[in-house]
Formats: structure tokens, sequence, C-alpha cells
């Protein structure tokens, strides 16, 4: 009985002391008040596919754009074999394929990325997990130091091997992949891939492999509704805390910039 009245506490605000709400209004004008306020000391994003669809770079499901509508040409058994480590293994040619007309260097970052960079800027930012392999966080600015990439990066690259792992710098792989040569490792001919994620981040981020959202993420601040920092989410929304932006990536951040009396620097990086 006490588990299930806690439960209901902490979802839905039934039964004991009424939490203290931490914004006072459910929305974004709530939001930039609460960001302007000494209250807000440390902000994470969480970021996908979608924030770097205004790019260019198209994201993996939507029906018909979607990377997963368009690989036809390469003859894959299914759509995600291509991002698979077992089948990249035997058939690394696709993934390249693919790298070449993805690569970094060809895209430049969004509003949303920049937005990012503004926290960043103003000492708000305290970690950005993304799930991107494009680099366009480092692009606009981010500092590596407050990067997760939970899928590696382009920015480097690994030997496969367990016993080598040699790493392999943007320039290195490059000039390999536009030469359509399958990388090798200079010092065991093992195959090198880019996007590949090794060490402290791995075990930061839980270690997953594939674009599915992040959900067994631990983040550094209690889960449950009633404590923590507010989010700004598309998700599963917490009835006392969370808000939703309906719309684009680049819109919302420009909207919120425009609380927040940004708009302009923001424009301008």
């Amino acid at each position: 009985v006490e588990l299930l009245r806690t439960l209901l506490s902490r979802t839905l605000g039934l039964g004991g002391d009424k939490p203290e709400p931490v914004l006072d209004e459910l929305s974004l004008q709530g939001v930039s008040r609460f960001l302007k306020s000494d209250r807000c000391k440390n902000i994470v994003c969480m970021v996908g596919a979608g924030i770097s669809t205004s790019a260019g770079i198209p994201d993996f499901r939507s029906p018909g754009t979607g990377l997963y509508s368009n690989l036809q040409s390469y003859d894959l058994p299914y759509p995600e074999a291509i991002f698979e480590i077992g089948f990249f293994k035997k058939h690394p040619e696709p993934f390249f394929a693919l790298a070449r007309e993805l690569y970094p260097g060809q895209f430049k970052p969004t509003v949303c990325h920049y937005f990012m960079r503004l926290l960043q800027d103003k000492g708000l930012l305290l970690r950005c997990y993304t799930q991107n392999i494009d680099t366009l966080e480092r692009v606009a600015g981010l500092d590596p130091e407050l990067l997760v990439e939970a899928h590696g990066t382009f920015f480097t690259s690994h030997c496969l091997r367990p016993s080598c792992r040699q790493r392999y710098s943007l320039a290195w792989m490059r000039e390999r992949i536009f030469s359509s040569l399958i990388p090798k490792c200079e010092k065991c001919q093992g195959l090198v891939k880019p996007g590949e994620l090794w060490g402290d981040a791995q075990q930061e981020f839980g270690g997953g492999a594939s674009p599915h959202p992040p959900t067994d993420l631990q983040p550094p601040f209690p889960r449950h509704c009633d404590s923590g920092p507010p989010q700004v989410t598309l998700g599963s929304l917490c009835l006392h805390r969370d808000v939703a932006w309906l719309g684009d990536c680049d819109s919302g951040c420009l909207a919120l910039a425009e609380l927040l009396g940004w708009k302009v620097t923001l424009q301008h990086l």
C-alpha cells in the first residue's frame, strides 16, 4: 500500500504533500522564466536525428524521406542491417557508400544546434546526449567535454578488432571513403569504422548501438515528477512539470530564444 501511495504521489500528485511547482506556467513562457531565474543551473539536452533534418540529413523512419525508405539500392536483407555491426563486418560496402552521401563537411548546423551552443555559452549546459554521428554539435561549437555521442561520431574512427582498437582521424577516414576504399587498420588490417562507441562515453549512455530513443539513460537528477528540473519533451508527459512543443525543433528553439531575448544572438551564430 505504501509503495502504491508513493507511486501515485510521484506520478499523479495524488496523496501526500503537494510539491512546490517548478514552473509558474506549463508553457514555453513558463520555461523561459525558469531559464532566466537563478534556480536554473544545469540543463541536459537529449537529441536525435530530428535536429539535423533541416540541415538536409534524413532521419531514419519518416515515410518516403527517411533513410530506411531509400536504401533499396544497397541490396540489404532489411534496412536496419546497414547500421548493424554483424552485417557490417561481412558486408562493409553499403555502409561506406551511404557514408559518402552523409559525410561531415557537407552540412551546416541548424538553429537547434546553435541554441544548445547558446546554452553552453551562457554557462547553463551541463551535458548534451546525442544519438547523431553527423558531428554537427561539434561544428556548432559545443565543447566535446560536454558531449556524450551515444553512437560514436565520424569525428573519430576505430579498428573493430578488440585486440587493436587503433583510433583514426576524420581526415584519415575521409580520404579512404572518398577514394572508394574499404578502410583497413594500418596496424592489423582489421576493418575500421566511424561511429563506433568505446570507453567511458558508452558506459555513461548505456552502450546502445541502434537508433532507438535512449530510454535507459540514467539522468543526473531524480526521474520522478516531484523533483528535479523541468523537461521540454515530446515523450510521456508528467502532469506537474513537463512542457511539450508540438512543432519542429528549429521553430521551437526560435520561439524560446525570442522569449529569452536571445533571438538576435542566435541568428548571428
